[in-house]
């Protein structure tokens, strides 16, 4: 058995954009299989067949194929011809020693013109399998289901589905820039995004080196482990520290949070318009922190000329922590560090801050000075993966 067979599911409701969808799935998998023995990627009547050259380990490369988004499921498979006989004599072959109480044949035929239903086909092929097994046929809750997919030339086989990501491939959905700090809430709304198939590039805000580059780490760690979902991901990063402080010389405290939070939606547009993305992403839920009331999110959003979006704004704790669980990103959110968020807080910020307040406070700064320094002296890293990140400059 030496192809995978990968089948979508959300893409087969595209209609006349489907191929397009597709063709952007199979050049992921390629980018994602990269280093591996691969013959070829190619999509085949509602399927995509991975042919793995001789040297190339499965098991590797269903850790790969996992983390694409846009695949329903996939299984390891092989290939035989319509002749019931040879293609019943290599199933057993790959069945090998294998023992099972019962089984049964699934087969669907991708190519209608097959002159048989696809009941006579598992007959046909199932019948075989019984002489020569032994097998109890149970069509209900079998131990082992061997399935077939028949197409005009061949006929793929296999015994199992691994599920897929699911979502839409990366690349469909365009460009977003997501304001990523150390915490668990903004790498699994990064997550949530591209999933629905946007290419997500990163804005970090540090305090290096009033604090240390903890917290710079723990992104970078994030920003590695994400990339393993869309193969390319870009990270800038903000030095805040010293903003801040201008903040709070000139500021009165309980507004100082809010105004954190609008300079940093000002910085993360002019980065996220020089990488052409067309919107930005934060991991802000509604009453979590004091910044993210309606009201304060409504004020801090006020500055930006981007749609923002947030898509974990309904969730609760638990749940986002459970997610982020699941995708790999919670342990090294939970890792300690001092970031930017708890550098200069005031003790008792306001919730309900009114935009004629802030914008009053505002006046004490030099904000468009403030924002073109601060996205002047970012620094920008690639990554990618199969790969490593590197710095740009």
């Amino acid at each position: 058995m030496r192809s995978i067979v990968v089948h979508y599911k959300e893409l087969a409701l595209k209609g006349r954009n489907r191929p397009w969808f597709v063709q952007l799935l199979v050049r992921n998998l390629r980018s994602a299989l990269k280093g591996i023995d691969v013959a070829h990627v190619r999509s085949v009547m509602g399927r995509i067949e991975v042919d793995l050259g001789p040297t190339a380990s499965y098991d590797e490369a269903r850790e790969r194929v996992r983390r694409v988004f846009g695949i329903a499921n996939f299984s390891h498979a092989g290939h035989g011809p319509h002749d019931f006989s040879a293609l019943a004599g290599q199933i057993l072959a790959d069945l090998g020693n294998r023992q099972v109480s019962s089984f049964r044949v699934s087969a669907r035929r991708a190519d209608k013109r097959i002159p048989l239903t696809s009941p006579q086909l598992e007959r046909e092929v199932g019948g075989l399998i019984k002489v020569a097994k032994g097998w109890r046929v149970d069509l209900e809750e079998p131990e082992l289901t061997i399935h077939l997919e028949f197409l005009p030339d061949q006929a793929f086989y296999f015994f199992g589905k691994d599920p897929g990501a699911g979502g839409l491939p990366t690349g469909t959905g365009g460009r977003l820039a997501c304001l990523l700090s150390g915490g668990i809430d903004s790498p699994v709304a990064a997550y949530r995004m591209m999933r629905r198939g946007c290419s997500v590039y990163f804005v970090h805000f540090h305090s290096y080196p009033i604090l240390s580059r903890a917290s710079i780490e723990k992104v970078h760690e994030l920003v590695t482990l994400l990339t393993q979902y869309q193969q390319h991901s870009r990270l800038a990063l903000v030095a805040f520290g010293e903003l801040q402080q201008q903040v709070v010389l000139a500021v009165p405290p309980e507004f100082r949070v809010v105004i954190y939070r609008r300079l940093m939606l000002r910085i993360a547009e002019q980065i996220a318009r020089r990488w052409r993305a067309k919107a930005l992403v934060t991991g802000e839920v509604v009453g979590q922190v004091a910044s993210q009331t309606l009201e304060n999110m409504t004020t801090i959003a006020e500055v930006s000329r981007l749609q923002i979006l947030r898509p974990l704004v309904g969730m609760d704790k638990d749940e986002i922590s459970d997610e982020a669980q699941a995708i790999g990103t919670l342990p090294i959110s939970n890792i300690p560090d001092q970031d930017c968020c708890t550098l200069f807080t005031p003790r008792n910020p306001a919730t309900r801050a009114r935009l004629v307040d802030v914008l009053e406070a505002e006046k004490a700064l030099p904000i468009d000075e403030m924002v073109a320094g601060a996205v002047a002296a970012a620094t920008v890293e690639d990554f990618t993966w199969p790969g490593k990140g590197g710095r740009d400059g």
